[in-house]
């Protein structure tokens, strides 16, 4: 974790992975499959929200509860939403006062400048919930760009959107400064045309980076995310889906300081970060339960290169607390608890020739509150000719129960179990890739079993958790094109298949993983041309199965095809006038059975750059 930000500061973030490898490495000499989404990029397509952007990388299943702002859930290759690690600038921003998924309804794409998904199960280098895959987003380095954005939009379902970025560099010292205002009326999520739930956020953050001398560097970055949304949620007589008053608060606020120095062929890093965050939900004026959940991580990593080698060790300490209070059933739930964990990493990277190169990765963590688990990545890659690199990968991940599992929550139908083991994953993977010039194609199937998974099950009218029997199967294809034809044109375009199935017990008949589509197709296209400016994209997602939990059955969600376009005219050398539309073709889904979605939006704005 250390490294996860330095390197990719001191380099072209075009070219480098960072969470590929515990020291980053160029796209082209990892085993891993990513998808890089940059600045131009993430610019030209305009996207609100981060989530807007990861519906666009192949292997990524997005699941929104209704309009933006409420719950959104992301499953990487199949894995559940908890198997998803969110890094912020290096911060491990998965909320523990959440299920241990990442909130990323709460993360604005103007806050960012840069998106990558490293997909399959990357537990030997970063831990539990890497089971899946691992996104790190970044904000804008100092030092590669200086001076001040401002972004002003407002649209349909009275929407307005409000983004500052501004970066300053003074010799050795670099600053950046972000902060986000987004808001909307939003639609009835029960759809039955009653009231709006509507939403607002605010991001802030910062980053600081003191650099006295080449390889040398200690850095700083902060952030406070929060953000109000309504929702629809269940009459309290018959527990059925109705039109509520529900609404939910979220906060999280994170620091990270590290430090990295790089001398004669060794590379000493350190950092620690801390994240604090709560939930409070209500059903009108009346609270109803609130979360909060602290986490603490330190890390320390030592790398030397020797000639085509590189040997990388490291060890983090984590630790985390979970408070849980209620005014519903009177305090039943109201509970304190922590665990920790102790990790240690090593990892082996070896250039046997220009055409050969292997990864090899352990990690051993050791955990306070239940069993410890060690993981192994073991990678190699073959370039026969030039342009083409044939890679194979054996990976296996893990995530630990979250607290809810472990303690429980809602007094009277949901009890934990204190006893229940990681889930563990093992997959396999095998890819081309061909790059020549600005033309770039990618290919990779693989293929992966969950053990170990926590399920809910029923006895006597209780629900608690426990570790199924039989194990959950995945397997699928990925196809991607990346091809910058010229300034005035760029595309890229993907295709996805996933199979993913899971048996109820062992030897049981296997059924299809619910929110996971078959088939999926993702396209984006953006250019300029003298003061013109325009992007398109589209997101189609195959038909995927549900559970209705009005009538606790299984549902078919149909597909859809979620396009948006943008259009821009530079007035002046630095002010642009833009418009854009959401749901461009109208498109009739869900993400969620039971769950309305916005329609088509229009918005129009201006966009403000000084400096670089």
């Amino acid at each position: 974790m250390n490294s996860l930000l330095l390197i990719s500061s001191l380099a072209a973030p075009e070219t480098i992975v960072v969470t590929g490898a515990r020291e980053p490495v160029a796209r082209s000499e990892t085993a891993a499959s990513s998808t890089l989404l940059d600045e131009e990029t993430l610019a030209a397509l305009s996207f609100p929200a981060a989530i807007d952007a990861l519906r666009l990388v192949p292997g990524v299943s997005v699941a929104q509860s209704g309009p933006r702002g409420t719950q959104t859930q992301v499953r990487i290759r199949g894995a559940e939403a908890n198997h998803s690690l969110l890094f912020l600038d290096g911060i491990r921003f998965n909320d523990p006062a959440a299920g241990n998924e990442a909130r990323f309804e709460l993360l604005a794409a103007d806050l960012l400048s840069r998106i990558e998904v490293v997909r399959g199960p990357q537990s030997a280098l970063w831990g539990s919930e890497a089971l899946g895959g691992v996104i790190a987003v970044q904000t804008a380095d100092p030092f590669a760009r200086e001076g001040l954005a401002a972004l002003a939009e407002h649209g349909g379902l009275d929407s307005s959107r409000g983004a500052a970025q501004a970066a300053l560099r003074r010799g050795e010292l670099g600053v950046s400064a972000s902060a986000v205002f987004l808001r909307s009326d939003g639609i009835d999520s029960f759809g039955g045309g009653g009231e709006r739930d509507g939403f607002d956020h605010r991001s802030f953050g910062l980053r600081a980076s003191w650099r006295p001398a080449a390889g040398r560097e200690l850095g700083l970055s902060a952030f406070h995310v929060a953000g109000t949304s309504g929702y629809d949620g269940f009459d309290p007589v018959t527990f059925r889906r109705a039109d509520t008053l529900d609404a939910t608060r979220n906060r999280i606020a994170a620091v990270r300081g590290w430090g990295r120095l790089e001398s004669g062929g060794w590379t000493l890093s350190a950092d620690a970060s801390f994240l604090d965050s709560a939930n409070r939900n209500r059903l009108g004026e009346a609270p109803l339960n609130r979360t909060a959940g602290r986490r603490a991580t330190f890390g320390a990593q030592v790398s030397r290169r020797l000639g085509g080698h590189r040997l990388t060790a490291a060890a983090e300490h984590q630790s985390e607390d979970f408070a849980a209070r209620d005014q519903a059933y009177f305090g039943g739930t109201d509970q304190d608890r922590s665990r920790s964990l102790t990790a240690l990493v090593g990892q082996w990277r070896a250039d046997w020739s220009p055409a050969v190169a292997t990864d090899l990765a352990v990690r051993h963590d050791r955990f306070s509150a239940f069993a410890d688990a060690t993981t192994l990545r073991a990678a190699i890659l073959v370039r026969p000719a030039a342009g083409w690199t044939l890679h194979a990968s054996y990976g296996e991940g893990i995530a630990q129960p979250t607290f809810y599992d472990l303690y429980g929550f809602f007094p009277g139908s949901f009890s934990g179990n204190s006893l229940l083991a990681p889930e563990r994953s093992r997959s396999w993977e095998a890819g081309l890739r061909w790059q020549s010039g600005d033309l770039a194609l990618s290919a990779a199937a693989f293929t992966g079993r969950l053990e170990d998974e926590i399920v809910e099950v029923f006895a006597a009218g209780l629900a608690s958790a426990r570790n199924a029997d039989a194990a959950s199967r995945r397997r699928g294809l990925e196809l991607a094109v990346d091809w910058r034809v010229s300034p005035l044109l760029r595309l890229s375009a993907s295709y996805g298949f996933l199979d993913a199935d899971q048996s109820a017990s062992a030897g049981g008949a296997p059924v299809r993983e619910i929110r996971r589509a078959r088939h999926s197709v993702h396209a984006a296209a953006f250019g300029e041309t003298g003061r013109l400016s325009w992007s398109v994209s589209l997101a189609y997602v195959g038909a995927r199965r549900d559970t209705d939990f009005d009538r606790f059955e299984t549902v078919r969600l149909g597909g859809y095809g979620l396009g948006s376009a943008r259009i821009g005219w530079r007035l002046t050398r630095s002010l642009e006038a833009f418009a854009r539309a959401e749901n461009a073709l109208g498109a009739e889904y869900q993400d969620v059975a039971g769950y309305a979605t916005p329609g088509r939006t229009l918005h129009a704005g201006i966009r403000l750059r000084l400096g670089d």
